[in-house]
């Protein structure tokens, strides 16, 4: 009888250890990274202007009167506080203070921007219209710096993360493993191997999923997230399981472990004597 309980004891075991490392593994991000080529173009690695961005632009120069002009109707109170961490669940944490004359873009990728005029974003990334603003102002002033900004570069992170919300990003660039970080990771009931990215592009809904325990991941046009993105992570089956459960059966199964070691205990000085 003895050697039976110790037999049933060391299959539990092993099988405890070999369910162990399967979770582990189920948890691990992006596990064939090694085996990966980053195949990302640049198209894909930086996101492009829409309709209805708010960029924020400013232009300084070692003369600060000289590029007045160009800073047209702009106090310094006029300051955007962006969340950069917990979204609208932790509003004081994070802030990132953005300043400068704001534009927004219109339905044909315009703004009106003093003494140059209408200048188009389209298909333009911030980095290509900041140098394109850069080009025109040098026309005027000697060795201007031009900053710019996107103040509502938003994405939605919802499902089986630590915190849900929207997320306000400043510099206009973020990956999904970047909002992810944001949102304080996944749970450990979140699919790994199937996030949802929902996207609104040209006016058109478009959507992807992406699997975070493959490095090609990488190399999804949804890796590099795009304004106004939305991430919803799904339930995996072990909250599936749990929420069916009895929300005493963790109870039962200790009651039942402690009540099998007492009986074992019991057999073994029963067969001492």
């Amino acid at each position: 009888m003895k050697s039976k309980i110790l037999g049933i004891f060391f299959v539990f075991l092993l099988v405890s250890c070999k369910v162990k490392d399967n979770v582990q593994n189920d948890l691990n991000y992006m596990q064939n990274i090694e085996n990966i080529a980053i195949e990302s173009s640049a198209k894909n690695s930086s996101s492009t202007i829409q309709a209805g961005d708010q960029l924020v632009i400013l232009i300084t120069a070692k003369d600060m009167d000289v590029v007045k002009p160009f800073n047209q109707n702009y106090s310094s109170s006029e300051i955007i506080q962006t969340n950069n961490f917990a979204g609208g669940n932790t509003p004081n944490q994070g802030m990132t203070t953005i300043s400068g004359p704001t534009y927004i873009v219109d339905s044909d990728g315009n703004i009106d921007f003093p003494i140059i005029g209408k200048m188009n974003t389209k298909d333009k990334s911030l980095v290509e219209f900041k140098d394109e603003i850069r080009e025109k102002i040098t026309q005027y002033v000697i060795n201007p710096t031009v900053n710019v900004r996107l103040a509502n570069f938003k994405v939605t992170i919802l499902g089986e993360v630590n915190r849900q919300g929207d997320y306000t990003i400043a510099n206009g660039q973020a990956t999904v493993l970047n909002a992810l970080g944001l949102a304080g990771d996944l749970t450990i009931y979140g699919k790994r191997t199937d996030i949802l990215v929902i996207r609104t592009e040209n006016g058109n809904v478009i959507h992807g999923k992406i699997n975070l325990q493959d490095a090609n991941l990488i190399n999804s046009p949804f890796f590099n997230l795009k304004q106004g993105d939305a991430i919803i992570v799904q339930s995996n089956k072990v909250r599936e399981i749990t929420a069916r459960q009895n929300p005493n059966t963790g109870l039962y199964l200790t009651a039942i472990s402690i009540g099998v070691t007492a009986i074992a205990v019991v057999i073994s000085l029963f067969n001492k004597k």
